[in-house]
């Protein structure tokens, strides 16, 4: 009997993590930090509904830290077993985890320091720095297309997902006791025509589906729009010499931006201007890119290969200090800063919109997902007066949203993707409820008699 217990990610979009049981073996699919108010966030990464001890394997569809980022906290509290995931995953797994580390201990010591003013007890970070090195010993990296052993009884087998690098649609094979079954987890789902990566690689002859939802209500608008409507962004915002400030992840997303911008500046629809990378973190991620180019689609590696770089070019600057973090809010524009986090909820991207947010000659650029009660969310919304380091300020500048650039499959790919499948029942999670639950719908129209939206720790056996 294979049972299925949905613990994270479902009628939500963060904290992915599903428990597979089979033939008293235990495997997890994900475990991502759960993300949204600060208050509810901490009990819930803290507390596992489950005995991480008993944990087999852990397959991780890919690196971003609502996939990854509790895995540092499963190990302190016993798991010990194979942590499954490709070569590209494992390597951004080390530098995004370390630096989830370094916050989860920033945001300890700044809440303890709250705290003691009021005479309460210190607040210990979910794990630190030197929770990270005993995860990485775990790692058990594969290629894709190549089928590995998870236990007994159990293989699988890695598809490339097209939504970051080293991204993975897993398709699991049970034997169970002569029955044969199979599940694909799909992890998140990317679009077709992406920068830099392939396109998702399908997946027909799985019995079971697991499948995000995070756009399953929403259409994007066109990549080859979307890079023309930056450049007319940009364009005006140098014209009124204003700078432009990018929250952005330091996976996939930043690396995508500095593509685009590099193509644009060879076809002269940008000015020479200065770009600033400002995070450390999307540095580090974008040398292991190039390290990387088994991942890469043919339009990539042709032009690294005929042209230059993607990821440098004139103008462009990467900075890893604070002192040179700093320096940019002294600089007049015109520039765009370019800084973690994605969601704007930490990191050096809150002093560049502290310093900037209230200028009308400024643009902030919203380029990805933003779950609700996030500072990205809030800004996004264009809400008059935005809460930063506990302070309002009023939201002057220009905010421009481009779906155009997500990496997410939207509800025409989820659709796409999944149909041609003979799929006998399909799970839907990662997805605010509206969004899963109206892809639930699209996919019983499309004659899918088993589509489930699963409540949060509910158990299926299948």
């Amino acid at each position: 009997m294979i049972k299925i217990t949905f613990t994270g990610a479902v009628r939500d979009v963060t904290g992915s993590r599903h428990l597979i049981e089979f033939n008293d073996r235990r495997i997890l699919l994900d475990c991502g930090l759960y993300q949204g108010r600060r208050k509810d966030t901490y009990e819930r990464n803290l507390n596992f509904p489950f005995n991480p001890a008993n944990i087999e394997a852990l397959i991780l569809s890919h690196a971003h830290i609502d996939h990854i980022g509790n895995v540092p906290n499963l190990v302190k509290n016993g798991f010990t077993g194979d942590i499954h995931c490709t070569l590209a995953t494992a390597d951004l797994a080390g530098i995004m985890l370390m630096d989830s580390a370094r916050i989860q201990e920033s945001d300890a010591a700044f809440a303890t320091k709250i705290r003691r003013k009021h005479n309460e007890p210190p607040v210990e970070p979910l794990y630190t720095s030197s929770d990270v090195p005993p995860v990485l010993q775990l790692f058990n990296t594969h290629g894709y297309n190549r089928w590995f052993k998870i236990a007994e009884n159990m293989e699988a087998i890695f598809k490339d997902a097209g939504h970051v690098l080293g991204s993975a649609l897993t398709v699991i094979r049970f034997n169970d006791s002569g029955r044969k079954i199979s599940l694909c987890y799909t992890g998140d789902i990317g679009r077709k025509n992406l920068p830099i990566i392939r396109d998702p690689e399908p997946v027909k002859d799985a019995d079971v589906l697991i499948t995000e939802s995070t756009y399953g209500n929403r259409l994007h608008s066109d990549i080859k729009a979307g890079e023309q409507k930056l450049a007319a962004v940009i364009n005006e915002t140098i014209s009124k010499r204003g700078k432009i400030i990018v929250p952005s992840f330091a996976l996939e997303r930043t690396q995508e931006l500095i593509y685009i911008l590099h193509k644009l500046k060879l076809n002269n629809q940008i000015p020479e201007f200065p770009i600033y990378v400002d995070s450390p973190l999307a540095t580090d991620a974008t040398e292991i890119f190039r390290l990387h180019p088994e991942c890469f689609d043919d339009d990539t590696r042709e032009f690294m290969l005929n042209v230059e770089d993607p990821f440098g070019f004139r103008h462009l600057h990467y900075t890893r200090s604070v002192e040179e973090s700093k320096m940019l809010n002294s600089i007049d524009g015109p520039l765009m800063v370019i800084a973690g986090s994605g969601m704007a909820e930490n990191g050096r991207v809150l002093h560049h919109l502290k310093n900037n947010i209230d200028n009308p000659q400024n643009t902030v650029l919203i380029v990805g997902w933003q779950a609700e009660n996030t500072l990205g969310r809030k800004i996004q919304d264009k809400l008059p007066k935005v809460p930063i380091f506990g302070e309002l300020y009023d939201l002057n500048a220009r905010v421009e949203v481009f779906d155009e650039f997500s990496a997410h499959a939207d509800l025409k790919d989820l659709l796409n993707w999944i149909k041609p499948g003979n799929w006998k029942k399909i799970f839907i999670v990662h997805g605010e409820e509206s969004a899963s639950l109206n892809l639930a719908d699209s996919l019983k129209n499309a004659g899918f008699d088993e589509v489930i939206v699963p409540e949060l720790g509910q158990t299926f056996e299948i």
